[in-house]
């Protein structure tokens, strides 16, 4: 039985097309092994979101190489995009396919063991104008079920160059979202998370069809799922008909992701972002209205060039005055081939540095403050493992509530995948510590004894 070993680098969503280009390999009757250990095969999913997501995917193509300098070694995702040539100048490289075609990778093997040259499969992105079809029938990981439903980006933000890697817009086709979603619920998943590069964006490219509308049909027509969460959703695509959508569902989780990126009117206009910072808080209002209690997290880039003390102050006080329950901070760092690479005023490595651990103890204490809210409360959690930062105590499990509280609470190995009822006994960050009460079932609750 020939092998196959994967490493993925970056996003979910290439950790969600690992889990699709694993079920083509394993119809065609391969073994899945670890990256360590020796394959036939290996699978490389690249990142290039930084500079350094180049070198990191190069690091561990060369190790791939080393482990088994047999082996097929092939290299996909976002690097293999835009950069093939030079991926394929590393001696050992055989075939390289970029974001789309995936599913010819077996083909291409075959071919590479018949012929024995190295093969560039990557064909223009800009071109690409179908969303590309990779089911996942189940995952490795067997809480959270991600579910692609859109591919590429439209908007050109000056910092970033996945409209290059990734192509534009295009949206999966809205019956074989809902078909996939039942499947993964029949495969025993209780919550599914709508992923893609520009997840909200979903419907721009279809007719009469939008993102409101795909989350209305999920909530309605997918028997026996209990949570679906957003992974992200821009601020213009919160619409007036999407806040609708959640606040009459009982599925949609209370946390949504926004990126922000920065809190100042003058930098969104330098990185090319669709919103103003008074559209942006005036949509949180909206939501925080139709969902009390509901979690906000954002992503902001701090140190983006020509970013002044009072602009990044604008920053900040945006953040704090609008309670996120936690940020992602990242310290702005240029993207060779993007037009903020190229902008005059770049900022001193010290000063982001400085500014981006104010915005990471604002986000602590926002997490904290945050979480204190539901001290004493009952929440429900789908444990997801072994809590392992406390080895002494084999008995803890750890997972996230519908507002995305992470709870580290005694429990017991069949609750995995579950949903329970958890008593937030300590609220804090990163983690609340939480005590079992029950297992939500559908005929009501069931005792569970712990100890």
């Amino acid at each position: 039985m020939p092998s196959v070993a994967f490493h993925t680098l970056g996003c979910k969503v290439n950790h969600y097309e690992t889990e699709a280009i694993w079920q083509l390999f394993q119809e065609s009757g391969y073994e899945r092994v670890d990256f360590e250990k020796i394959a036939d095969v290996y699978v490389i999913n690249t990142c290039t979101v930084t500079n350094t997501g180049d070198k990191k995917s190069r690091q561990i193509i060369r190790r791939a190489i080393r482990k088994n300098p047999d082996a097929v070694i092939c290299v996909t995702g976002c690097y293999a995009q835009t950069s093939p040539a030079e991926i394929l100048e590393i001696p050992g490289v055989d075939i390289v396919i970029g974001t789309q075609d995936r599913h010819k990778l077996l083909d291409y093997i075959k071919q590479y063991e018949n012929e024995r040259k190295p093969i560039n499969a990557v064909g223009n992105i800009m071109k690409a104008k179908v969303f590309e079809e990779l089911d996942v029938p189940s995952f490795t990981d067997r809480t959270r079920a991600s579910l692609k439903i859109q591919e590429g980006c439209n908007n050109f933000c000056t910092f970033c160059i996945i409209p290059w890697a990734r192509g534009l817009l295009r949206s999966r086709k809205p019956e074989d979202v809902i078909k996939q979603a039942q499947a993964l619920v029949d495969a025993g998943y209780k919550e599914i998370v709508l992923t893609g590069i520009h997840t909200g964006g979903y419907g721009e490219d279809l007719k009469d069809y939008n993102f409101a509308m795909l989350l209305r049909e999920l909530d309605e027509k997918v028997v026996g799922l209990k949570r679906i969460r957003i992974s992200s959703i821009e601020a213009s695509q919160i619409t007036d008909e999407v806040i609708d959508v959640l606040e009459r569902s009982n599925k949609i989780v209370r946390h949504l992701h926004i990126p922000l990126q920065s809190g100042s009117n003058s930098v969104l206009k330098r990185m090319r972002r669709k919103y103003t910072t008074e559209f942006y808080v005036e949509r949180l209002n909206r939501l925080k209205e139709a969902l009390p209690g509901l979690a906000v997290t954002s992503d902001v880039i701090v140190g983006f060039p020509g970013e002044t003390e009072e602009e990044f102050m604008e920053t900040y006080n945006l953040i704090r005055d609008n309670k996120f329950s936690e940020l992602h901070v990242f310290p702005y760092s240029k993207r060779t081939g993007t037009p903020a690479a190229r902008m005059e005023n770049q900022v001193d490595e010290e000063v982001k540095n400085e500014r981006v651990h104010r915005l990471i103890a604002l986000s602590d204490q926002l997490a904290k403050e945050y979480a204190s809210n539901y001290e004493g409360e009952v929440l429900e959690v789908i444990p997801e493992e072994q809590f392992k930062e406390d080895p002494s105590r084999k008995n803890l499990y750890v997972g996230y509530t519908d507002n995305y509280l992470k709870v580290v609470f005694p429990g017991t190995e069949e609750m995995i995948g579950e949903i329970v009822k958890v008593k937030i006994t300590k609220a804090g960050y990163p983690y609340n510590e939480g005590e079992f009460i029950s297992i939500a079932s559908d005929q009501g609750e069931k005792e569970v004894k712990v100890g």
